[in-house]
């Protein structure tokens, strides 16, 4: 099978809907997520004999992700202004998870990429008062990173 190339901004949109089942079932595989991911929308991307290719950095998210949840939603949550997790929408919690998970874990990519990624993801799977959101909870975590990393 001839693999094709994921840009890291399609990487992370992968990530994002292989991250979005976690929310609703707790039973559900990371390995589950990731192939319902993949098959959706993307043939190109399956073998004939059923067999997803996985990218690297997709399986360093989403298990970065979800092994960090906690640690993520309090970061969020801590730079919430009367806001609680359970009132931002599904996608926008999700990309703000990858964002910071990025800006703490990911050594080789700079917090202002992992910011300006997460407002195109925003953009693409939200609408402009989402992005607003996610931007203002991201540029109010940014600053204190450089202390943590």
């Amino acid at each position: 099978m001839n693999r094709v190339e994921l840009t890291r901004h399609e990487i992370r949109e992968k990530a994002l809907q292989s991250l979005y089942p976690f929310d609703f079932n707790q039973d559900i595989t990371k390995e589950d997520a990731i192939s319902y991911a993949f098959e959706y929308n993307n043939a190109e991307f399956v073998s004939e004999d059923g067999e997803s290719f996985i990218p690297g950095y997709l399986d360093t998210l989403v298990t970065g992700v979800c092994q960090q949840r906690e640690e993520l939603d309090q970061l969020i949550q801590k730079n919430l202004k009367k806001w609680t997790l359970a009132r931002i929408a599904k996608p926008d919690l999700i990309i703000l998870r990858i964002a910071i998970y990025e800006m703490l874990y990911v050594d080789e990519i700079p917090a202002k990429v992992a910011l300006n990624e997460a407002l195109e993801l925003t953009k693409k799977y939200s609408d402009d008062d989402s992005r607003k959101f996610v931007n203002g909870v991201l540029s109010n975590i940014v600053p204190t990173l450089n202390s943590e990393k």
